[in-house]
Parts: C-alpha cells; sequence; structure tokens
C-alpha cells in the first residue's frame, strides 16, 4: 500500500511517521523532497531543500517531481510519502502534487494533517534554530492560509489519483509530549492494518 503523508512544513509529519514505523518496522518511509534534492543537487547547484523552490523554474521543477515520483512508485511493500501538497512559491501557491505526478505515484490514500498554526510556527523556530535555517518566517494567518490551500490541493490530488483522501484534525492541545504525533501514527496505522 502507497500512503501519501501531507502537511504544511513544520506541522509534524515527519514525526508521525517515525512513530508508525516504530510499531511496523517494514514499513519503508521515502521523503518526495529528498528525492527531487538528490537531483536538483546535481542538475542545478542547489544546496539545500528550502533553495529549490526559489531557483529552479517551474517546467524544471516539474520534470524534478515526475523522475521522484517514478522512482517512488517502483518501491515494493507498504510505503509513506512524506510530501507537500502545496509549495509556497513565487508569491504563490505551486501544486506539490500535480496530476501527472501524482498519477505516476498511484497512492491507495492521501492523509492530510491540519494544526493549530501557532503549533507549526513554535515548531518552525526550532528548525530555524537548528538544521532548517533556510526556513522562512510567517504569521498564523498565512499557515492557516496554506491550510487551506492544502485542502483544495489535497481533493485535487486525491481526484486525479482515484486515490482515498484521509483529512485528520490534530488542531487540539496535547495533554503530553507528542501526542498529535501519537494520534496521527494510530491513524496511518489504522489504513495499513486494513490492506
Amino acid at each position: 500500500m502507497r500512503i501519501v503523508v501531507l502537511a504544511v512544513p513544520g506541522g509534524g509529519k515527519t514525526t508521525i511517521m517515525r512513530y508508525v514505523q516504530k510499531d511496523m518496522p517494514d514499513v519503508k518511509v521515502v521523503n518526495f523532497g529528498d528525492y527531487m534534492f538528490k537531483m536538483a543537487r546535481r542538475l542545478y547547484g542547489i544546496k539545500d531543500r528550502d533553495e529549490m523552490r526559489k531557483k529552479i523554474p517551474p517546467d524544471d521543477y516539474v520534470r524534478l517531481q515526475e523522475e521522484a515520483a517514478r522512482e517512488i512508485a517502483s518501491i515494493p511493500g507498504d510505503v509513506l510519502i512524506d510530501t507537500h501538497v502545496s509549495i509556497k512559491m513565487r508569491g504563490g501557491y505551486y501544486p506539490g502534487l500535480p496530476d501527472d505526478v501524482v498519477k505516476l505515484l498511484k497512492p491507495h490514500y492521501l492523509v492530510l494533517f491540519e494544526f493549530n498554526p501557532e503549533v507549526v510556527l513554535s515548531r518552525r523556530m526550532k528548525d530555524i534554530r537548528g538544521i532548517r535555517s533556510g526556513r522562512d518566517i510567517e504569521k498564523p494567518e498565512e499557515v492557516e492560509m496554506q491550510q487551506q490551500i492544502n485542502r483544495l490541493f489535497a481533493a485535487a490530488a486525491a481526484n486525479a489519483a482515484r486515490a482515498i483522501l484521509r483529512i485528520v484534525d490534530l488542531r487540539f492541545p496535547e495533554s503530553h509530549p507528542y501526542e498529535h504525533a501519537e494520534v496521527g501514527a494510530r491513524e496511518i496505522i489504522k489504513l495499513l492494518k486494513t490492506s
């Protein structure tokens, strides 16, 4: 089974998938952006993933997406695909899963996680101080706008791929650290166990 896992940058997708792998170690987790970055570094001299959306022309970006999708679709077994359904680019939003790309991935499910924008911004601040120092600083309203765009783009991608879209609301206050990751992981595990 292939499940595409979606959220705004800094939401916690990667942590959710780590929790899935704790319970189901045979599940493979692949990061769509990492596949694209390997090619972008070689072809365009891109130095980090955040630089890709700022420096690569849209036509070239599409080619990178398609090639990454082909490679990922060939991975056997249960696969979680960590990616973004919308990418802030040049004053607007670019589809992270355009029709051609999502069809190449052949997902069974798209799972979109939504968070309180303040929590996302707090998590991003940790990233800015850490390894993802190229991240943009946004306001809560901008994060919420991208979450709304994500819903629209995710519905379009699910339609194009004939996949099931599952939206998981993780806006509730956590009663303990990583509760969002635990709840999110349980949602994905339920889907994997029904296959």
